[in-house]
């Protein structure tokens, strides 16, 4: 892929995931007066446990699909991941069952939350999957009105709920059904047909086929993206059991906010990245260039970003959500240097699944869950606990860039 074109196609993606991403924005100026510090902080925990649980049901195996060659190769893997999905969420709700009927105390907590939790889950692994084969496809405008539908309806539904009866609850219930319209919108602009799946007798022995040939997914890529996502909701939890459910909301919108627009830059380039650094890799066994290019304009991006966000967090926060909420703004800045990093070495991190550096990265996350849980345990108060958390997640991507880097070059699989 040219750098015009390169370009050109993140332009599109980008437009799209300024929309998706200023829905949830905007809503939040209303969400905050709707919703009080503690309500946001349970839902925002529930959330990532549902986060966490959707990454480990889909195998990562939707990571594969820019892998597969166009055409039948890649619809078939994409009908193979939707089978997985289905069937560890399946196994996953019979653990569930099973733990709620051996340990009777579970039944305490949350009802509400806890049956929310399933099917939040699956819609939100099958979701996930969709975009993903948008990406792959190279389909960025479709990939778009997926992702604002999907954003429209979490949106909506949470504003709405909150206007009748303000509830954790309410946020996770918004959510699920936002999510589901996002899969509605998804199957109806990228139609997957029935065809994919028969006959059931042959779609069984290709689907044992296409597990051992992405092995290297579940058995490294899941168990590092899952602790990944454990790793970055692991905060909300320390800070609600140490420090209390408004601490966590506070933390929560910041991270909300702050994530916003970092994310929809950051995918946006993804999206772009995986398919031209995955195409390269295939041609010529190497995608130094798509990223030295990408890290070029991630880099440039970043440092804007990061500038912007210490000078103005504080007063931004309090005067679009109140002096309720001024904390935040606080926090943000204090993750800055974090986020920033983040924005520039996500992106690029794709470069192991193309590379089969799989291993090397479960290796560092699980560096960066030991700095995580270090950094929490340690912390005497909730400032230095955020602090220390923001420095050692910092210093870690300073590390994944540089192992990112040397797996573009190629031969290090």
């Amino acid at each position: 892929m040219t750098t015009g074109a390169f370009f050109r196609s993140t332009r599109v993606v980008l437009l799209g995931m300024v929309i998706a991403q200023a829905i949830p924005l905007l809503g939040s100026l209303v969400i905050a007066r709707l919703y009080v510090p503690a309500e946001f902080g349970a839902f925002s925990t529930w959330l990532g446990v549902v986060m966490t649980a959707s990454v480990l049901v889909t195998g990562r195996l939707e990571m594969a699909l820019v892998i597969e060659a166009d055409g039948e190769p890649r619809r078939f893997a994409m009908a193979a991941t939707l089978a997985t999905i289905c069937s560890a969420a399946a196994v996953l709700f019979v653990l569930v069952l099973c733990a709620y009927l051996v340990m009777p105390d579970t039944r305490h907590f949350t009802p509400g939350l806890a049956l929310a939790f399933l099917p939040a889950t699956l819609l939100m692994a099958v979701a996930q999957t969709w975009q993903s084969w948008a990406a792959a496809e190279g389909l960025y405008r479709e990939l778009s009105w997926i992702r604002i539908a999907q954003a429209l309806g979490v949106t909506g539904v949470q504003v709405l709920v909150g206007w009748l009866a303000p509830s954790a609850l309410g946020l996770a219930l918004g959510n699920a059904l936002g999510v589901l319209l996002g899969v509605v919108a998804a199957a109806f602009i990228m139609p997957l047909s029935l065809r994919a799946f028969l006959p059931w007798a042959g779609f069984r022995t290709k689907l044992r086929a296409f597990w051992v040939q992405h092995r290297r997914f579940p058995l490294f890529a899941l168990p590092a993206d899952f602790i990944n996502t454990a790793a970055g909701q692991l905060p909300l939890f320390f800070i609600t059991s140490k420090f209390g459910s408004e601490a966590s909301g506070l933390y929560a919108l910041s991270v909300r906010i702050l994530g916003g627009p970092i994310s929809l830059l950051g995918t946006a380039v993804l999206d772009v990245f995986k398919r031209s650094a995955a195409t390269s890799y295939r041609k010529l066994g190497h995608c130094r260039d798509d990223y030295l290019r990408t890290f070029r304009v991630l880099a440039a991006l970043g440092v804007v970003l990061a500038l912007g966000v210490i000078v103005v967090a504080e007063p931004f926060f309090a005067w679009a959500f109140g002096e309720t909420w001024r904390q935040a703004g606080v926090i943000a800045v204090w993750l800055m240097p974090m986020f920033a990093l983040r924005f520039v070495a996500s992106p690029l991190s794709y470069v192991f699944y193309i590379a089969g550096g799989q291993r090397v990265d479960l290796a560092w996350q699980c560096g960066l869950l030991g700095m995580t849980v270090l950094a929490f345990m340690a912390g005497l108060d909730f400032e230095s606990s955020v602090k220390a958390y923001a420095a050692g997640y910092a210093g870690m991507y300073v590390i994944y860039l540089l192992l990112s880097y040397r797996y573009s070059k190629g031969g290090c699989a």
